[in-house]
């Protein structure tokens, strides 16, 4: 007759390993400059007399997203990325969003792309501020 043996239980990394593997991924969210894993938008806008305001929110190897708050009359001029695409969400506001040779009047809800290589510029021309949510890949040197 056998006696059923013991099971061992499965064994777990020891702590100087987990110690390390923690020490790792915070030097990559250091590295990434990772604010935090969650934010409200809203607390990171911001204004500029004279010149549009602009915050990054995270910003890593291959991509970063930021705010840009425009209040009525500022403006983004035309410009490119040559290596890199970018992309606009209107938060709230109205604003003149040039791509390209087409130019939009658009508002809340509104997705802009713009392809690497290709003009790109906003004019807040409404009587409000205008708050875009915007990401660029990867991310400007």
């Amino acid at each position: 007759m056998t006696l059923p043996s013991k099971r061992r239980p499965k064994s777990r990394a020891p702590p100087k390993i987990l110690a390390t593997t923690a020490r790792v991924l915070s030097a990559q969210l250091k590295a990434s400059r990772f604010m935090k894993p969650f934010f409200e938008l809203a607390s990171h806008t911001g204004r500029s007399e004279h010149k549009h305001f602009k915050a990054t929110l995270v910003q890593g190897d291959q991509m970063m997203l930021g705010v840009n708050c425009l209040e009525p009359g500022q403006v983004q001029r035309v410009h490119s990325h040559v290596d890199q695409d970018k992309f606009y969400y209107v938060v709230e506001g109205e604003g003149r969003f040039t791509v390209g040779t087409e130019v939009g009047i658009l508002g809340p809800g509104t997705v802009i792309w713009a392809p690497a290589g290709i003009d790109h510029g906003v004019e807040n021309a409404g009587t409000s501020r205008l708050t875009v949510f915007m990401g660029m890949a990867p991310p400007p040197s």
